[in-house]
């Protein structure tokens, strides 16, 4: 029930994000000019979104390395490659929820079309989010970070950057 209410949230805070002020001055603070020209690419959604990682991550946090931080702002970069509507944004979350071999198979391919692109969008965003942020010579810590961000956190627990993908996950599941 939680996770429904908090889906609820998202979506009404979705609807009303063309009212809600981008604070890129939390950005700047992180951001190279490369790296903020590819987050001001993103949907204002995905922009609102990625701000309030950061601003969860620094409430958990006493300190918030610079890679996790850009990684917290970059995650979802690779969504602007096609911009979803909020009832695609919906319906991809519903299906997931729902019926998880559907998206996975909708999701597969990289065909978009204005059915599939939800779910294209949903499984292969790390992807060109890591193709864009190689083009704005981000760190390597931020690439792979980024990179495994929906992966099974259990699988990585182990790797040298297992905790702050575990933060950063945390932070992007409570947002």
């Amino acid at each position: 029930m939680a996770a429904a209410l908090k889906r609820i949230e998202q979506g009404i805070r979705a609807l009303f994000a063309f009212a809600t002020p981008i604070d890129l001055y939390l950005a700047k603070q992180y951001l190279s000019s490369k790296e903020l020209g590819a987050f001001q690419k993103m949907s204002r959604v995905d922009q609102l979104h990625s701000l309030n990682v950061l601003r969860t991550l620094r409430s958990q946090r006493e300190s918030v390395p610079r890679s996790l931080a850009v990684a917290a702002l970059m995650h979802d970069v690779g969504k602007c490659r096609y911009h979803l509507a909020v009832w695609q944004r919906t319906m991809a979350v519903l299906v997931k929820r729902l019926i998880p071999p559907l998206a996975d198979r909708l999701g597969r391919e990289e065909k978009l079309s204005i059915w599939r692109a939800p779910f294209v969008v949903r499984s292969h965003h790390a992807k060109w989010s890591v193709e864009i942020l190689r083009a704005c010579c981000a760190d390597e810590v931020t690439v792979w970070l980024v990179e495994h961000h929906q992966a099974d956190i259990l699988a990585l627990c182990d790797h040298p950057q297992g905790e702050l993908l575990q933060c950063l996950q945390r932070a992007d599941e409570a947002c």
